[in-house]
């Protein structure tokens, strides 16, 4: 949804590359399986840093390792500064016109970018297993926008230029976290008021039948929500947009016309065939 955002200098290549980006989104969580390095790049568990947290964390990488050292930024999660990481590679790919990088880079950012617009990647109560709600994360962050998500708005109007991407960043990760609360909370009330057979049913997904939270638990829910999950996805739909229209203007407007016809190269191809094979299915 993000593609529709963007100005009519770069929409074109983007529609012409839309199912690469889309299907490659997932790379990221694909990679967590494989590479020990990939997950602190989802998440900042915030709240490990005291009570206030966005005054006692410095914004920029340097200072924040001088205060808390590397290791324990890695530890608890390092997301806002991958994203701005990531916005000066797909910058840089811009400017060396690599198509390969440019989509490469797009997808990985947009992954990133979408992880911070949810509330419980900012916490170390990140899958409600401190507070008996163990299974939450995948309730709000897919149950809910795959039952509700045919109903979303997705028009957000059109991509805006980002002077600070990594203050852009911390924005959207102080807004996620001001969600936990209601997040946890409304979900501990429902729960209280429901019995497990009518929280839970089983759907056939393929040959299997799958637990899944029952469809009157999920509506409950997201009506107690009032809309959250719709509203981080479209600031995260006009967030993925922005960053894209900002790495391209920051990198001097490339012609991504000259592309034409071109795809992505062969070697590309080969590797990513061979990385899938690795990866499997890879959940999040």
């Amino acid at each position: 949804m993000a593609v529709f955002t963007l100005p009519s200098e770069m929409i074109g290549f983007y529609k012409k590359h839309i199912d690469y980006i889309s299907d490659h989104a997932v790379d990221p969580d694909r990679r967590r399986n494989v590479t020990k390095d990939e997950a602190p790049k989802h998440y900042i568990d915030i709240d490990h840093y005291g009570t206030h947290p966005f005054e006692a964390v410095p914004k920029q990488w340097k200072d924040a390792v001088k205060k808390f050292s590397e290791d324990t930024l890695q530890e608890y999660g390092i997301l806002p500064w991958n994203i701005e990481k990531m916005m000066y590679n797909l910058q840089e790919a811009f400017t060396n016109q690599d198509l390969d990088k440019i989509l490469h880079y797009s997808a990985d950012i947009g992954h990133y970018i979408a992880d911070a617009h949810v509330p419980l990647h900012t916490t170390e109560n990140y899958n409600g297993q401190l507070t008996n709600q163990k299974g939450i994360h995948g309730f709000w962050e897919s149950r809910i926008p795959e039952l509700k998500s045919e109903e979303y708005d997705y028009w957000t109007g059109t991509a805006q230029y980002i002077e600070k991407p990594i203050d852009k960043a911390w924005k959207v990760v102080k807004a996620s976290h001001a969600e936990v609360d209601s997040v946890l909370k409304f979900e501990a009330q429902l729960n209280a008021r429901y019995a497990p057979d009518k929280k839970y049913s089983f759907e056939d997904r393929g040959n299997k039948s799958v637990k899944v939270y029952s469809v009157e638990y999920t509506n409950e829910y997201d009506k107690m929500l009032n809309g959250m999950v719709e509203r981080r996805m479209r600031e995260a739909i006009i967030t993925v947009g922005s960053m894209w229209y900002t790495a391209w203007v920051n990198a001097g407007k490339p012609d991504l016309n000259r592309f034409g016809d071109k795809e992505i190269s062969d070697s590309l191809k080969r590797v990513q065939k061979l990385e899938e094979s690795k990866w499997g299915g890879g959940n999040h």
